[in-house]
């Protein structure tokens, strides 16, 4: 069902990307703001949104872009529901704005478009905090009024960021989580090659989709095309543009962990935790520090600086004790594992076999158990050898 979800919603708030062009100053204020918001430079964003509604009352982007603005702080951070009330309200606002319109104009593309890509957005949110049936919900009533806004304007560029992403992940999911294939059969049919398509096409010619079909196209590239060549010269056009993105910056950095650019991965990272230091929007939460410290940690295994890796790899298990509810996440097993076989390098065999035991009272991880159990039986034929 979450799969399912995720690709209604995603074609619902993508389609939310066309916006029809009223005057140079529209277009300008648009762009701008959309801009900053992916800079993540919410306060200059709510200035530029409020001049929109101020200088184009009657339309739904002045009250739907601020509610975007709410839904990038979420993204930041899906942990925490501080901003969750007030994107409802905005959205609701959005919705009811709409609705106004069309009930004077029933086939007001801006209205539809904005209204569906509302009830999207707030369909995803539901998604994150899995709220299912509200999501099915929003997923049913949004479809078919963005169907109708597409029909209305079929040529226009932006549109196929809504409609690749569908088109792909509807074609990639059932393959990749045979369970959901039953329930595509209530859905359309997707087709991955047409996706891939209709993103590029909105990547290089859409207007104001580029940034969102590019990151979707290197997320695809990295976790499904397994290429990471061409994930990276999408995330090199992300972060190039939007350097203080904590998302965008972090998948570069794991693009090229999935490349074995240790280096640059290992310079990313560094970059991440040095603009936590500073506060940078994004960039303080235990979450994105995990994950880099994770990182320098096993560059500095790669270079043998055995005592630096400890060191990053036990603040990663500290990081991990923190956020690691339900169960033990992959960063804390991991970790455990190498501060394991760095302790055995090291010659310190009865710290290394107290973590490998932690190892093997944690739940199973890829081949986690495996290795721990071959390591203590290393450790107990080198003992027994330094014994004789």
């Amino acid at each position: 069902m979450k799969i399912i979800l995720f690709l209604v919603t995603f074609l619902l708030f993508s389609s939310t990307a066309h916006l029809f062009a009223q005057s140079s100053n529209y277009d300008s204020l648009v762009t701008a703001g959309i801009n900053q918001i992916y800079g993540i430079k919410f306060s200059e964003a709510e200035i530029t949104f409020k001049k929109l509604l101020v200088d184009y009352p009657n339309h739904p982007a002045g009250r739907f872009f601020p509610a975007m603005i709410y839904w990038w702080k979420i993204l930041l951070d899906t942990s925490n529901e501080q901003y969750d009330e007030i994107f409802y309200e905005r959205i609701d606002d959005v919705i009811e704005f709409c609705d106004k319109i069309l009930e004077e104009k029933p086939d007001d593309v801006d209205a539809l478009f904005f209204k569906g890509g509302a009830i999207g957005f707030r369909g995803r949110l539901r998604v994150i905090r899995e709220s299912w049936l509200k999501a099915a919900g929003d997923g049913r009533d949004a479809l078919p009024i963005v169907e109708k806004a597409a029909r209305l304007d079929p040529n226009n560029v932006d549109v196929q960021l809504g409609f690749g992403i569908y088109n792909y992940y509807a074609s990639v999911m059932p393959e990749e989580y045979p369970i959901v294939k039953p329930l595509m059969l209530f859905f359309p049919e997707g087709n991955k090659e047409l996706g891939i398509k209709q993103l590029e096409n909105a990547a290089e010619n859409g207007k104001y989709a580029k940034i969102e079909a590019r990151y979707f196209l290197m997320s695809l590239y990295s976790n499904y095309e397994k290429d990471n060549e061409t994930a990276q010269f999408y995330s090199d056009q992300l972060t190039n543009a939007f350097p203080n993105n904590p998302i965008f910056e972090r998948w570069r950095g794991r693009i090229a962990v999935k490349r074995s650019d240790w280096t640059t991965a290992d310079s990313i990272f560094r970059n991440v935790l040095k603009k936590g230091e500073k506060n940078f929007p994004g960039y303080t939460t235990i979450k994105v520090k995990r994950e880099a410290v994770y990182y320098i940690a096993y560059q500095y295994k790669n270079n043998g600086e055995y005592n630096s890796a400890l060191k990053y790899f036990k603040k990663c298990a500290d990081y991990c004790r923190k956020l690691d509810e339900d169960e033990e996440s992959g960063f804390l097993i991991n970790s455990t594992l190498y501060i394991g076989t760095l302790y055995e390098t090291l010659g310190k065999y009865k710290e290394a076999e107290k973590f490998y035991n932690d190892v093997l009272d944690m739940r199973e991880y890829a081949n986690s158990h495996t290795l721990a159990e071959l390591y203590l039986d290393r450790i107990e034929q080198i003992t027994n050898q330094n014994k004789k």
